[in-house]
């Protein structure tokens, strides 16, 4: 491949072809401190690279500067930022990949289409309320948020470009006589005292915004940095060309002192009430004419460029004496594209047209420690009268109504973290302990021992229905009652020895799987009553058994260089009959849910996919954003997923739009890694779900807006 010729005024003539695995392909922007590629992964995804300048890849600090952008972005990684594929900071170039949709930024939007109707600055303020509400309760403050670093999609802006943001616990320092940001959209506190600018600058970064949005231009104008450093200091902000019902709250987000502005969450109750027409809607597109001259759409355009009259603030005379306040300014050259960096994905807003919760049966949310002692993940499963919960060295029953402790049970080895999920069989609640060596039988309603069983001799095991499979070494297979605990069969069953098997939820069978060599997969349903093959069926590929209902087997077929996920195969016993829907891309290490005949699969990527089995063909895709995240499970109306930091999300299974996410709950050992999550566990209009903190939490399935 050859070379491609950089652009940009400032950086190398010939750029790299790769940065780490992902091929470079063509150059998105460039920048003062680095270029942004279009690139793509081994398996095709498209990303989008920043690569660093050479020259600041030989600075110490510099380096320093970019390990914090890349620690800063995985961080608030949601849905409104961009998530962080990968990077690898000490590299020679170093290098941050990050999720690639095209969409224009707020500042070529006002360029090419002038300032913003009403509808479209409360849509705008709104998504940027929420989008520093995510940044900061992670604990970062961006201090560049300015039209450039705002991308617009059709489900709303995105905040890009760390580079000079902070956590509030960093060790990186301002320099001396150096003031990092952009002065239009600086705070008076970024030039005044800039080793204390906290969240709120972000806040009158909004506002500055808003400005532009509204007008095309700032809220303090000026040829010079100096002069418009000096007027964001003292002098009142220009708001002609506002909205009247905008102003007075943009007005709020541009005082002088940090103390006196909103917070996001003020900011978005405010918005609430601005208007009754309000609406979160997505606009519906209008054409516009591109450079060349072709139409093009544009979700943020409505075809109007007037100004909407509004109260005009006095501005005072932009002549002075006091210049000396301000000694210098650093203007940060972030790296910004008209394409560039953004994902799909609704704010956790109740959405016009979504079915709205009964308020007289809301369910009242709840979050507890059940052992805040020992700490975490907890993982539990419902039976539909109580959530019984396991953590290292603990077993609990919670009431998932209010979330009551209703009994405990210590294991043997305190510090011993049980193996998976419990499971409720045979009207007993199942724990596996000591590395999945012993099982442990226990009546759900007082959490007594009823039976244990040691199963170190076997090479696993898998419930189904009322029975416990044991699965040995040689072939051989052990029918357990998983009510007493006494064994009812045993057998040898064809080719369980190298194969792996699965089972339910709800479905009374177990699924043996085993792959060949030659690139197919043999599929038996084992009774588990009497250990007999029912069914017998080969499948051209690698297939893995995903769920069973109605009589029929959804699997996924796998394949590429690191069996990534390229279709889902439904399978009839009774017919024989197979259908296949190849995925519109593929999902590395998919995990999967099935509900009625669609099957949910979130990849390692944090794409979410909806594949109609019934129909034949793939719904939606959405890109939720998380590094991390649970099986996705299902109720009909949404599709529900536990991420890695805590928060629950909620997807509309219709349209594939995040309607509802909850609060990050952080795992408080930062080294402290979660191989798996548990999947949420659902219950009369509930759902319960766990965080890396060791909470486990309720809320209303019903109504994801409120969360």
């Amino acid at each position: 491949m050859a070379s491609r010729h950089n652009i940009g005024a400032d950086a190398e003539a010939e750029l790299p072809e790769y940065a780490g695995h992902y091929r470079l392909e063509s150059v998105l922007g460039s920048g003062g401190m680095g270029v942004v590629h279009l690139a793509r992964s081994t398996s095709g995804m498209q990303v989008a690279v920043k690569v660093v300048h050479a020259e600041f890849a030989k600075d110490p600090e510099f380096r320093g500067r970019f390990r914090q952008e890349v620690g800063a972005a995985r961080k608030v990684s949601g849905a409104f930022t961009a998530p962080v594929v990968d990077a690898d900071p000490e590299a020679g170039r170093p290098w941050m990949a990050t999720l690639f949709i095209p969409g224009p930024t707020l500042s070529d939007h006002v360029k090419r289409n002038g300032p913003m109707d009403p509808a479209q600055l409360r849509r705008l303020m709104a998504g940027l309320a929420e989008a520093l509400r995510d940044i900061h309760r992670v604990g970062v403050v961006h201090r560049d948020l300015k039209p450039s670093n705002v991308l617009l999609a059709d489900d709303g802006p995105k905040v890009i470009d760390f580079g000079i943001s902070r956590p509030k616990d960093s060790e990186l320092r301002t320099e001396t006589g150096k003031l990092i940001g952009t002065p239009p959209f600086m705070a008076p506190e970024q030039f005044r005292r800039p080793r204390e600018v906290g969240p709120a600058a972000d806040v009158f970064a909004l506002g500055s915004v808003m400005v532009h949005a509204a007008t095309g231009r700032g809220p303090f104008d000026s040829d010079s940095p100096y002069v418009v450093a000096y007027q964001v200091v003292h002098d009142e902000p220009d708001l002609t060309g506002l909205p009247e019902n905008l102003a007075p709250l943009v007005l709020r987000c541009l005082a002088k002192e940090p103390e006196d502005r909103p917070t996001p969450d003020e900011l978005m109750r405010e918005l609430r009430s601005v208007s009754a027409s309000y609406d979160t809607q997505a606009f519906i597109p209008a054409q516009r004419a591109s450079e060349e001259g072709d139409p093009e759409p544009d979700p943020w355009s409505t075809g109007r460029r007037r100004r909407t009259a509004g109260s005009r603030q006095p501005r005072k005379t932009a002549t002075r004496r006091r210049m000396g306040l301000v000694t210098a300014v650093v203007v940060a050259l972030g790296v910004v594209a008209g394409a560039a960096v953004l994902w799909p994905g609704d704010e956790p807003r109740q959405e016009a047209g979504a079915r709205k919760p009964a308020a007289a049966s809301a369910v009242e949310p709840w979050a507890v420690k059940p052992s805040p002692e020992r700490g975490g993940l907890p993982r539990c499963a419902h039976d539909g009268r109580r959530l019984v919960c396991t953590q290292p060295g603990l077993v609990s029953a919670l009431d998932p109504v209010d979330g009551r402790v209703l009994w405990r049970h210590d294991l043997a080895d305190e510090d011993e973290a049980p193996g998976g999920t419990p499971v409720f069989s045979g009207g007993l609640a199942h724990v596996a302990t000591h590395a999945d060596q012993r099982l442990e039988a226990l009546d759900p309603a007082t959490g007594e021992q009823r039976w244990e069983l040691d199963v170190s001799a076997y090479r696993g095991f898998r419930y189904a229905g009322d029975m416990l499979v044991l699965i040995g070494a040689d072939g051989v297979a052990r029918g357990v009652d998983s009510a007493s605990g006494e064994t009812r069969w045993k057998r040898r069953i064809p080719g369980l020895g190298e194969a792996y098997a699965v089972s339910f939820p709800g479905n009374p069978w177990l699924f043996v799987a085993n792959v060949s060599d030659g690139g197919r997969t043999r599929v038996r349903s084992i009774d588990p009553k009497d250990g007999k093959v029912r069914w017998d069926a080969p499948f051209d590929g690698a297939l893995t058994p995903v769920g069973a209902t109605d009589g029929e087997v959804f699997l996924v077929a796998s394949g590429g260089d690191y069996g990534e996920a390229l279709a889902v195969v439904r399978y009839s016993p009774a017919s024989g009959a197979t259908r296949r829907v190849r995925l519109s891309e593929s999902l590395n290490r998919a995990q999967a849910g099935v509900h009625g005949g669609t099957v949910h699969l979130l990849g390692a990527n944090g794409s979410l996919v909806a594949v109609d089995m019934r129909a034949g063909r793939q719904r939606w895709s959405l890109q939720t954003g998380i590094s991390q995240g649970s099986a996705p499970v299902s109720d009909g109306r949404h599709v529900y997923v536990s991420a890695v930091d805590g928060r629950l999300l909620a997807v509309d299974a219709t349209r594939g739009r995040l309607v509802g996410q909850t609060e990050p709950r952080l795992n408080p050992d930062p080294a402290g890694a979660i191989a798996d999550l548990p999947a949420p566990a659902l219950g009369d209009g509930r759902v319960h779900a766990t965080a890396p903190d060791g909470t486990v939490f309720t809320v209303d399935g019903r109504s994801p807006g409120t969360w």
